[in-house]
């Protein structure tokens, strides 16, 4: 070693913070819970909705969360925290009701990436993995959002906000703190990270296809094909 040292992004991610117990969750979430792990043959497949759907009552994986899923899929604590904590979707802290994420990885970078992230933590007076002090924002900084061809990309509440500059990013914000509809680039209109959780635990709002699902650029192959008559080859002649 030279002397330098890896420098994680994700210097809190492997914990969940057990001193605070308080919870929402009541007889009713339990009794969704309990319905998501019936969708499954096995159980315990269905922990990861599980801990949305923690997440969209208590806006975190909380102490209370983990035990109540422990009991339900008959498995551990310690299994359920093990899961909670691989994956940065699931927050050990409680977070803001709009969770902005903003990708810096390769070609979200290229095209000013950093600088984004920079402004958005500037204007908002915290930075990746923190939250404002009145609770409206948290920020993350995303490893590739899967959406190259819209660089750079910007997320609120895992909705897409494509081909962002930092002047599109400080009216963003400010149409968010202002209560002012917003819709989504490729998605539906933003309501709050706990109503988005509540969705990806597998409990519908009916607005899944509001706002396009494909941009231009995403779209812009097959148009291609179309005006040319290209066509793939079958499968013996590939």
């Amino acid at each position: 070693m030279s002397g330098h040292e890896f420098q994680s992004f994700f210097p809190n991610s492997g914990e969940v913070d057990m001193s605070d117990p308080s919870t929402s969750i009541d007889e009713k979430t339990i009794e969704e819970l309990r319905a998501l792990a019936a969708r499954y043959p096995q159980p315990r497949s269905a922990l990861l909705p599980m801990l949305h759907l923690v997440q969209s009552v208590d806006g975190r994986v909380s102490p209370a969360g983990i035990e109540i899923c422990a009991e339900i899929l008959g498995i551990t604590p310690a299994q359920v925290s093990g899961v909670a904590t691989f994956y940065t979707m699931y927050r050990r802290r409680p977070g803001g009701k709009h969770h902005v994420g903003v990708c810096t990885t390769a070609l979200c970078a290229v095209m000013g990436g950093d600088a984004l992230l920079d402004q958005v933590s500037h204007k908002l007076g915290i930075g990746p993995d923190e939250t404002t002090p009145d609770g409206t924002f948290s920020l993350e900084r995303i490893e590739c959002n899967a959406a190259c061809d819209f660089a750079p990309v910007m997320t609120v509440n895992w909705e897409f906000m494509d081909n962002m500059t930092p002047q599109k990013a400080e009216k963003l914000l400010d149409d968010l703190a202002a209560d002012r509809e917003v819709t989504s680039t490729r998605g539906a209109t933003i309501t709050s990270w706990r109503e988005a959780e509540r969705v990806l635990a597998g409990y519908p709002d009916g607005r899944a296809d509001e706002g396009p699902s494909a941009g231009e650029a995403s779209l812009l192959g097959k148009q291609l094909a179309d005006e040319h008559g290209w066509t793939a080859p079958k499968g013996e002649q590939a």
